[in-house]
């Protein structure tokens, strides 16, 4: 049973190992595309949309940095539930401040299902004025050519979602940086893997959602969302469903991670295991196989120390620090990351631990509510 162990870690090991290899080539790849130069091409009208509930951190000049924008035509609607809510001051401030844009807060009083921020954005978009829709998280800080780029990728006949990586700033506590080193070096390889050996991703990110009115009302609209937590990923299927492209934009923003407590952090990551687990289970599946420094101490463990062992650790090692580098400073060019990679044994020791929790149990806590997760909808805990 020892020897069986054994042969099954170190495979395990060689296995991941090549997945690092996978993602030093897609990253390069990707970085390669995205130093290309933007192509000129005429800006249709845009409108923004961004749904908000609470305040995040940094969050009036993250929703600033959308008002500073180097694009001719574009609408920014900010939408809450409770005109009372902090987030509606926010607003207040930015439309005070930039009294020459168009700066609209939207009531989105209506509840259309357990998703209240798809609920929202289905209120935005019937008010928005313009057939090219945006749609990003309200913790996204952009440079001023975001809105530019976006628009241009879009124009491609066969596109109909542009979605963009992040990488993440954390705040000073230490489950903020496992949070951004979890981006940088596990979440954006796995999104450049996907698409590299699927020829393509099919699945958007919340950092940004660029997409046609057309090829939204044709998927049903945001109505058809709202019993869903993933509905980022739920809007790129369907709209790839439709034999569009979803493209990959290469630009890079920025997310302002919480301060989170080491205990958030790991509710936090549960959350997020249970979400892939309902919404990409082959996914799920295979992501043991990105435990590249568990696996290989395993085998070191269970031979008992013999050179072998201790030289496919060393390459599996060297192969994850060498992706994780890649990625985070030549694709996302996060600066925090050469800060934070002493971390990564950490992170990854614990990612094993936190992929077993996720097999079990279908509760999450989101937005302050508890759910039951069935199918990638969002249930009401009893």
């Amino acid at each position: 049973m020892t020897q069986l162990l054994l042969i099954s870690t170190a495979l395990l090991t060689a296995l991941s190992a090549a997945y690092c290899i996978l993602c030093i080539i897609a990253a390069v790849g990707c970085n390669c595309r995205h130093n290309r130069p933007l192509a000129s091409t005429a800006l249709p009208p845009i409108s923004v949309l961004k749904p908000l509930k609470g305040t995040d951190p940094e969050m009036y000049q993250s929703l600033r940095s959308h008002c500073t924008q180097n694009y001719p035509d574009y609408e920014i609607l900010f939408g809450v539930n409770d005109l009372d809510d902090p987030a509606a001051e926010v607003v207040k401030r930015l439309q005070h401040e930039f009294s020459d844009r168009p700066v609209r807060l939207v009531h989105c009083e209506e509840n259309l299902g357990p998703n209240g921020k798809v609920s929202s954005l289905a209120q935005l978009a019937d008010v928005a004025r313009h057939d090219l829709l945006l749609v990003s998280d309200s913790d996204i800080r952009v440079d001023e050519i975001y809105l530019r780029r976006i628009a241009t990728e879009l124009q491609q006949p066969d596109v109909g979602l542009v979605t963009c990586l992040y990488r993440g700033v954390p705040a000073r506590t230490i489950g903020s940086k496992l949070e951004s080193l979890g981006i940088s070096t596990d979440f954006v390889p796995g999104v450049l893997v996907a698409s590299l050996i699927e020829s393509g991703i099919r699945f958007g990110l919340g950092s940004t959602l660029a997409f046609r009115k057309k090829d939204l009302q044709a998927i049903g609209g945001f109505e058809s969302l709202t019993d869903y937590l993933a509905d980022d990923y739920e809007l790129g299927l369907r709209i790839a469903e439709q034999h569009l492209k979803i493209e990959l934009s290469r630009q890079v923003v920025d997310t302002y991670l919480p301060a989170y407590n080491f205990g958030a952090f790991i509710t936090h990551q549960l959350r997020w295991m249970r979400t892939i687990r309902a919404s990409r289970p082959a996914g799920y599946a295979g992501l043991p196989l990105t435990f590249t420094l568990p696996w290989g101490i395993l085998s070191v463990v269970l031979a008992r120390g013999p050179l072998w062992a201790w030289a496919l650790f060393a390459v599996a090692g060297l192969l994850r620090f060498t992706a994780a580098i890649i990625t985070g400073v030549f694709v996302l060019r996060d600066r925090q990351l050469p800060s934070l990679i002493w971390l990564l044994p950490l992170r990854d020791l614990l990612a094993p631990f936190i992929w077993i929790a996720g097999l079990v149990g279908r509760k999450i806590v989101w937005r302050g509510k508890v759910f039951e997760l069935h199918q990638g909808k969002l249930l009401p805990h009893e």
